[in-house]
This record gives structure tokens, sequence and C-alpha cells, in this order.
């Protein structure tokens, strides 16, 4: 199919033209090209979103190991221009991830029409600081153990794709340099030193996870897991711009620290998409209210934002427009290792696109050439 008259996001930014795709596939990318195909009438069109650290949406969440739930929040994804997504696990018992996971790797392997695509499992606890467990459950924390990691990365078929660690617990940098080679290693839910945290990164992590929340502020003499990672060119931060996790003027602080290395996330919950209430979240009550989760404590929770508006806030705070696609696109898809299937229009990759108006309103989301939204 040929498709003319747009402006297409490509690696080296916006071309006025068009595309073809066959067999759910980019085949040609084609610049000036305005009539001769199906004119989409000067629309954007950019590679379809990447979500890497996403619980739930739609009233059912990743934890609660059931294929159903899972694939109700794939179609609220890819309705909302998330095609690929990383379901993210809560701090829970082993046995409860382990059937989570089982999940994962079923919506994987046979993916249902009009669903995103699973790319990978983030495995967000159980190996976090008390400190700074935020709203992982506490009963369930442990210390980092690669053995328990390996089974339970075993029994999906190695389909986790992150695994998440506090530099400062016992045996963290060694956990690191031997799950390095299976996947992503993540600092999350951290207290940690600069000392802790660099001897984590040099050990093999390469990610942080939603940078600014559950770990300490960056201090001129403290600079904490925030300055060790942001001086290592390699490592990677994820950010929450839904607008209340992190102040605008600390959204374009990020962007600034970790320049080409920001990767939009959500981090939503079960109640992303769904009205005020009482919603379940680890064994937890959260409530949503004015588009805000809470547990009992007050703590705030995940998000109930999905990432197509984190990444329309991204530009409203001032990151300009091709930054923030590509920090809601090929940077996640890069470092969870999907860079060459997905993450941006180029020949050979995945049929994964959205179609907006100049605004980056949604009008039209495609997953592998099929049509699954059109406004």
């Amino acid at each position: 199919m040929l498709y003319c008259n747009a402006k297409v996001f490509t690696p080296e930014g916006y071309v006025c033209g068009g595309f073809r795709v066959e067999d759910g596939v980019f085949t040609e990318i084609i610049p000036g090209l305005d009539r001769g195909g199906e004119d989409l009438c000067g629309a954007k069109v950019i590679p379809g979103l990447v979500d890497i650290h996403i619980h739930g949406a739609a009233g059912a969440d990743f934890s609660d190991g059931n294929l159903d739930g899972l694939r109700c929040m794939a179609s609220y994804l890819a309705a909302n221009g998330i095609t690929a997504f990383a379901p993210t696990s809560m701090t829970l018992p082993l046995e409860a991830l382990q059937a989570a996971f089982q999940t994962a790797k079923q919506l994987q392997d046979k993916r249902p029409a009009g669903c995103a695509r699973v790319v990978g499992i983030h495995m967000e606890g159980p190996f976090l600081a008390e400190k700074k467990k935020g709203a992982q459950n506490g009963a369930y924390l442990r210390d980092p153990d690669f053995e328990a990691f390996r089974s339970l990365y075993d029994s999906c078929n190695g389909q986790i794709c992150l695994v998440d660690v506090a530099p400062e617990l016992p045996g963290a940098a060694e956990f690191a340099a031997r799950a390095r080679a299976l996947c992503t290693v993540s600092a999350a839910h951290t207290d940690a030193d600069y000392e802790q945290a660099a001897a984590m990164f040099d050990a093999g992590a390469c990610h942080l996870t939603h940078l600014f929340n559950a770990m300490p502020p960056i201090h001129h003499r403290h600079p904490g897991v925030i300055g060790a990672a942001a001086e290592r060119d390699t490592v990677t931060a994820e950010l929450i711009c839904d607008g209340i996790h992190v102040h605008p003027s600390a959204v374009r602080i990020a962007f600034k620290l970790f320049p080409g290395r920001i990767c939009l996330i959500s981090d939503s919950l079960r109640c992303c998409g769904m009205p005020d209430g009482t919603y379940e979240l680890g064994g937890q009550t959260v409530t949503l209210k004015d588009h805000i989760a809470r547990l009992g404590d007050g703590t705030i929770a995940g998000s109930a934002t999905h990432l197509f508006d984190c990444m329309r806030n991204a530009v409203r705070f001032g990151i300009p427009e091709e930054e923030a696609i590509r920090a809601a696109t090929i940077n996640p898809a890069r470092r969870i290792g999907a860079d060459d299937r997905i993450g941006s229009i180029e020949i050979g990759k995945a049929a994964d696109y959205v179609v907006c108006d100049e605004g980056l309103h949604l009008k039209q989301v495609c997953i592998s050439q099929k049509l699954h939204k059109k406004c």
C-alpha cells in the first residue's frame, strides 16, 4: 500500500512525502511524494509509541496474572497510539510474578488484532529499598537474588527486558554484573549515595527508573544516583511526564541532564482511562481523584496518564517536538534491544505508526498496517 502527502517522521526528522507498506513492513520512504497513493492530506505520521514502564490501564493490571486483563490493556494502548509495551510488574511474591509473566509470554506469542505488541517484561520489584519503596508493597521486598531472577527469566523464555535494583542493597553490583548479560539492569527505588550508584553502573546497570521519583534529589555535595547516572553517556533515564510526578521545569532539566537519553514512560496503573474511584495496586488500595492516584497514606502512586498524552505534555512543557517523539519511540525501543524491529519509520521495520494532525492529536493508529482507530 502506498501513502502520499504526509509529514513522515524519520530518524532524520520530518520529511514531506510518502511511504510504502508491504506485508506489515515499511518498504519505502519517498520524499516529495504528494500524489499517487492514499492521500494523508498533509497529516503527520510518527512511529508507534513504545512504553517500557506500564503497570495497567482500562481497569486491568499486569500483576493480576490475568490474560484477558492484559489483552484489555493492550487494546486500550493500541487505541491511544502506543503500539508496543513492556508490561511492568509490582513487588509481589515470586509465584505471583511467575504467573503474570506467563500471560505476557502468551500475548507475545499470539497477539490478537487491535492489541499493542508485548515486547518484553519490565520487572520493577522486589529488589528495591524499603526507604524509597513508594507505592511498592514493602512486605515482599528482598535483596537482589540472581538465582531467583534467573528462574523467573527462564520460566518466561527470557522475556524479561528490564530488571530494577536498588544499588545500596547487598550484592547489587554483583547482580548487575550477571544480569546485564540477560537484560537491561536499572537503578530504582533507591536511597543510594553516589559511590553505591556508580559501582552498580560500572558493573553493568545502564538505566534509571522514573528519574526524580523514589530517589534522593541531586545535591552539589551529594550527587547520588542522579549524578552518577547523568555523567555516564551509556545510561538512559525514564521520565513520567504526566504533569504530576515531575514539574515542567524538572522535565526540561531532565532533557538537558540526559541529552538524547530520556525514555518517556507512563508508569500508568489500572485506573488509567477509568473514572475517579478506588482501585487495587499490588495488594494495596489506591484512590484516584482529579487525575492523581494515591495510597491511603497520601503517597502518589503511578500515573493515570497514557504515554501518548505524556509525549504531548513534554512538547507543551517546552521540549522540542522531535526530541519528545524520539523519547517515546526509538529511545525506549533501543534501551530494551527492540530497535531493530520497532521505534522508527525505516525500511524493514514493522509498520507501526500513528497519523496525527499538526497539534499531535491522534487520528489513526496502525500496527503492521492494520487500522485500529480512526477519528
